[in-house]
């Protein structure tokens, strides 16, 4: 029997996930520097004492920002199975291409932050660089997974080609930030992987969110 949360507790988790939410939204209109703990406080309809007594200081509270949505795309990818073959993962990666036309301000947050992080004073540094290497091995390992089924071997460098995809899916961000209606995320990554003779479904096509203000 699972033990029921205290009421004090729940309240103090809805107050976090309101804080972040704030942060999220402020960080990806103006970026990191641009945006004080007393900005974020405001916003969640908080003090700044208040705010501080959930979050230490504004780095932490950037990576908590980060890693949430990390551990929700983790949960999408991983599925309720957790032993997905090859094509069933490579249709999730896609459908959260998909996803990601729908959620503007995660996609701003993330172009903004990562940008500024190529600086190594900047605190979600360390964060950006663990995180790309994590993607270029998962999705090396996806894709030799992949090219290995096709006949005959397409004779692709499954490291190299990661590296392709996760830049083509970075700088397709940023021209759909800038020109949403004039760029089909999805649409393109199916073509970018139907030229390395994938057989990628074409799915179905996602609507045009609205445009970030």
């Amino acid at each position: 029997m699972t033990e029921a949360i205290p009421r004090r507790g729940r309240k103090g988790e809805r107050t976090r996930s309101r804080i972040l939410d704030s942060a999220t939204e402020l960080f990806s209109r103006s970026g990191f520097h641009a945006v004080s703990l007393r900005d974020i406080a405001a916003h969640a309809g908080l003090t700044h004492a208040g705010l501080l007594h959930h979050f230490p200081g504004k780095d932490d509270l950037l990576i908590q920002v980060l890693s949430r949505r990390d551990e929700v795309d983790a949960r999408v990818m991983s599925g309720p199975d957790h032993e997905a073959g090859p094509e069933e993962l490579l249709e999730r990666v896609i459908d959260q291409v998909a996803r990601n036309m729908r959620t503007p301000g995660l996609v701003g947050l993330y172009v903004k932050i990562s940008g500024e992080a190529a600086d190594p004073e900047h605190p979600a540094h360390d964060y950006f660089v663990q995180r790309y290497r994590r993607l270029r091995g998962q999705a090396a390992w996806l894709l030799s997974s992949l090219f290995s089924r096709v006949t005959p071997p397409p004779g692709h460098d499954p490291g190299a080609v990661a590296q392709q995809l996760i830049a083509l899916i970075d700088g397709l961000q940023t021209q759909w930030l800038l020109e949403p209606e004039a760029v089909d995320m999805r649409a393109s990554v199916v073509a970018f992987l139907r030229q390395l003779g994938l057989d990628v479904p074409a799915g179905r096509a996602e609507p045009d969110p609205p445009h970030p203000s």
